[in-house]
């Protein structure tokens, strides 16, 4: 299902996660060859980013909500 992302944070990882408006969160990293999402690298580029829909595929299998952890 398409969620359009309101927001992100960075994981324990310092790896950026999209906050999808259904609730879900999603990885959204830049790491080439295999997944290029060079946006993610800058605050411009994620800010120009919210409200593009990225596929949930939580909200296919019906998981509920995720819930933020404070790093």
């Amino acid at each position: 299902m398409q969620q359009p992302i309101q927001g992100y944070h960075l994981d324990e990882e310092q790896h950026w996660v999209a906050e999808l408006v259904c609730g879900h969160f999603q990885h959204v990293r830049h790491n080439p060859p295999w997944t290029n999402r060079p946006w993610v690298i800058t605050e411009q580029g994620r800010q120009s980013m919210l409200g593009h829909q990225l596929n949930c595929k939580k909200c296919d299998e019906g998981a509920p909500r995720d819930v933020k952890h404070l790093v």
